[in-house]
């Protein structure tokens, strides 16, 4: 599957641009802040119908506009799919296959991946447990369409209750009923969102594994997925929370507070992790994502590198030179502030790519 052509209005600091695109490297030269991560968070957006670097869909709309679009033609050997994603404050999110737009939203997830590599990852290791919970969320969500409809349940059920605790500490009143009902409804989902993330795991460590030691040492690493549900049913665990989750007003236990915990050797990733180190399980963790949706989904997603080789050094470098020269990849697009470094990286392992110059909001494909 790859991307052939690419068409946005008003999206971030595109006023209009369209653009035909190679179906194996795309490489994104220009000055930084001319706008080479606006258009891989395009793409992103296309295929999972929400920026990856900003919250609300509002902040997306080009400065002055009042509406953004992003069209994308994706190909591949049995079918071409014309996808149009379309924001309007005040108005319905329109995401649209063809003629036929989907009533939920959820229906596309999943069916042009996408994986990103970007310098912000590195929030992954030193943020907290929210960061690990929506990349680990988001990579099952595109394997199993289940687990998606599970996890928007689940949030819809959780915001609701987290209301109805908030109510009785504004009115000063308490009904266990209304309590306990919101609570059998979020039992169900959250019990099978924590039996899928743990066979997710079982099944996605190894080959976390097998990259970790190809990017970097024959170090010890490891994930594991730390959940109060190890230790307690949901029922239980609800039940014995309530009083804190009154007094504090929100929901205490659930897989909304679960982790996903990074160890290299016997230690925490993060205290112990080298920059090198960290970002080399980064790079794996992602890499692993990649393989993972290419098996089980038959689909090898389009893989977006932004400013990785001013981030890296020599030897990592290499490694992702090595994949790409022995063409692990479908599509790919990099940016990158220096063409020259890219254009010599790519020399040097004897791989052609398209280069498209980005300059205020002005995309210009090279001539080669």
């Amino acid at each position: 599957m790859h991307l052939k052509s690419l068409q946005l209005i008003n999206f971030k600091n595109y006023k209009e641009v369209q653009l035909d695109l190679s179906p194996k490297i795309n490489v994104l030269v220009g000055s930084n802040g001319s706008g080479k991560t606006n258009l891989l968070d395009a793409i992103h957006y296309l295929s999972l119908t929400k920026s990856a670097f900003t919250s609300g869909d509002n902040f997306s709309i080009r400065h002055g506009e009042k509406f953004f679009s992003i069209k994308g033609l994706f190909c591949s050997d049995s079918s071409q799919n014309e996808v149009l994603c379309s924001v309007q404050p005040g108005a319905k999110k329109i995401v649209r296959d063809g003629v036929k737009e989907y009533s939920r939203l959820s229906e596309h997830i999943g069916r042009f991946p996408v994986i990103l590599i970007a310098p912000d990852d590195t929030a992954l290791v030193r943020e907290g447990s929210e960061e690990r919970r929506r990349f680990f969320d988001s990579m099952i969500a595109q394997l199993d369409r289940n687990y998606l409809e599970s996890l928007i349940e689940y949030n819809h059920i959780l915001k609701q209750r987290n209301s109805l605790l908030k109510l009785f500490a504004e009115t000063n009143t308490l009904d266990t009923i209304a309590l306990d009902s919101y609570d059998s409804m979020l039992i169900r989902p959250g019990e099978a969102l924590f039996k899928k993330r743990l066979e997710f795991l079982e099944n996605y460590r190894p080959v976390f594994k097998r990259f970790y030691r190809f990017v970097a040492e024959n170090e010890a690493v490891d994930v594991a997925y730390d959940s109060d549900l190890k230790k307690v049913s949901f029922a239980a665990g609800l039940q014995k929370n309530r009083e804190k989750d009154l007094y504090m007003q929100r929901s205490n236990f659930g897989i909304h507070r679960d982790d996903f915990v990074f160890t290299l050797g016997e230690g925490d990733l993060k205290r112990f992790g080298s920059q090198g180190q960290q970002k080399s399980f980064i790079i794996a963790l992602k890499l692993s994502q990649f393989e993972m949706i290419k098996v089980k989904n038959g689909i090898c997603p389009i893989l977006l590198l932004d400013d990785i080789f001013d981030k890296l050094d020599d030897q990592r470098i290499g490694k992702l030179l090595q994949m790409i020269r022995d063409d692990v990849f479908e599509q790919l697009f990099i940016t990158d502030a220096r063409p020259d470094r890219t254009s010599s990286l790519l020399d040097e392992i004897g791989v052609k790519a398209s280069f498209y110059t980005v300059a205020a909001g002005i995309i210009k494909k090279d001539e080669q």
